[in-house]
């Protein structure tokens, strides 16, 4: 256990007892990070001096100041580090890898998502310092993991999305207009990466309750993209042919896609018969309900390019909110497609808080999106807005490892911090 005795009194909080080294950039890493942060972690961030996370100029947008005037901060990196401490250390110096040794030295997990043995280099790899802390969880993030003839390749979300089947089965059809191979909206393998990793980290901490030692973790994007191929990937494996790119409809279900409406579109996502049933008496139609074609998930799937031109057509005469009144009260899966300003606005986001607004003395608040995680006892709380460039550096390294100012001093005079 991290000694955090020195740090001020906060609520109860799910890991508040341990010390995460985060030495990651851009996404898969950071995002991690803020999710042991966020359940109350002490998360000491390494950025390269003068530069910092690559996302910090991922723009635009920027983030703005108070006369409205973009800056040069990127509203990317405030997405995957707040609650965190930025520490900026020249890990290419040998004073700096020294400093992170001694982090480390003290540190419960880190976080790490270089090439394949390019901390071996700085003597920060896995081997190297379980030798100063048998105790530390070190879990390393790359494109196409530790082993394999892909290993030493860079490893981008978009293409993983590609290489695991991805983009294969995202899109409209070829024959459709638009169609074509496409990525989802959000960097989705580095999200989903970041999420199995900390449940990893979270895991090997708990066989360090019981055997006293920590343990190397190794996360490919490509590992995490193929597992989220989920039914996809079942139904490959169980059948022999490769699923199809088919828009927002379901290989599995029907009616479960957008529908047109009166004044745009809506999505129906109906699971079973039941509902099906329910839908068809709410649109006016309880004969499809028992139509042989129609009755059963299975004969709908059979007979979809049948039964979903209707649907569509009985779609058109309502408007989306009509509809959505109308189903709602028969309890058919049914909503809008909103866009993000409209998510946000939604009566079900504000009530469950998604929004956070945390103050920042340049922008006067980074807005962010809640932690997901709800934990009755010791919930997540965000408590900082993501930190500017080295903004801890001297409190950390004075309070962690102890030095004093002239040797502050010092180190920056080289460059070093």
């Amino acid at each position: 256990m991290t000694d955090t005795s020195s740090r001020a009194p906060t609520p109860p909080t799910a890991l508040g007892h341990l010390r995460v080294l985060d030495l990651s950039r851009v996404l898969a890493g950071p995002w991690c990070g803020q999710i042991l942060a966020d359940l109350g972690a002490e998360v000491i961030k390494v950025e390269k001096p003068g530069e910092g996370d690559d996302t910090r100029h991922w723009g635009p947008p920027f983030l703005q100041d108070a006369d409205g005037r973009d800056t040069d901060a990127a509203t990317y990196y405030t997405c995957a580090n707040r609650n965190k401490r930025s520490v900026t250390i020249d890990i290419a110096q040998p004073e700096g890898q020294a400093l992170v040794r001694e982090l480390a030295a003290r540190s419960d997990v880190l976080i790490e998502n270089f090439k394949v043995g390019g901390l071996k280099r700085y003597g920060l790899d896995y081997e190297s310092l379980r030798e100063l802390n048998p105790r530390l969880v070190y879990c390393s993030i790359t494109g196409f993991g530790q082993t394999g003839p892909y290993a030493p390749r860079a490893g981008y979300d978009l293409l993983v999305q590609a290489a695991s089947g991805m983009m294969s089965i995202t899109g409209r059809p070829d024959h459709e207009p638009g169609g074509g191979p496409m990525r989802v909206g959000v960097a989705i393998t580095d999200l989903f990466t970041g999420v199995y990793a900390a449940t990893a980290i979270l895991a090997a901490l708990e066989v360090r309750h019981r055997t006293g030692r920590g343990q190397h973790i190794d996360m490919a994007l490509l590992d995490v993209g193929m597992a989220m191929l989920a039914n996809q990937a079942s139904a490959f494996l169980n059948t022999g042919r490769a699923p199809q790119r088919q828009g927002n409809s379901h290989p599995s279900i029907v009616p479960y896609q957008d529908f047109p409406t009166a004044d745009g579109a809506m999505l129906l996502a109906i699971g079973n018969d039941g509902q099906f049933a329910r839908f068809c008496d709410a649109a006016g139609v309880p004969q499809w309900a028992k139509d042989e074609r129609f009755a059963t998930n299975t004969s709908r799937v059979r007979h979809r390019e049948l039964l979903v031109p209707m649907i569509a057509e009985l779609t058109r005469q309502r408007t989306t909110r009509e509809w959505v009144q109308l189903l709602e009260d028969r309890a058919v899966p049914c909503g809008p497609i909103n866009d993000i300003a409209q998510a946000f606005d939604d009566e079900q986001v504000r009530a469950r808080g998604l929004r956070v607004d945390l103050p920042h003395p340049r922008f006067g608040h980074i807005g962010g999106v809640a932690s997901p995680l709800r934990l009755a006892e010791t919930p997540p709380v965000a408590h900082s807005a993501p930190p500017d460039l080295g903004e801890h550096t001297d409190e950390v390294l004075q309070r962690v490892l102890g030095l004093d100012e002239q040797r502050l001093r010092e180190l920056r005079s080289r460059g070093v911090v």
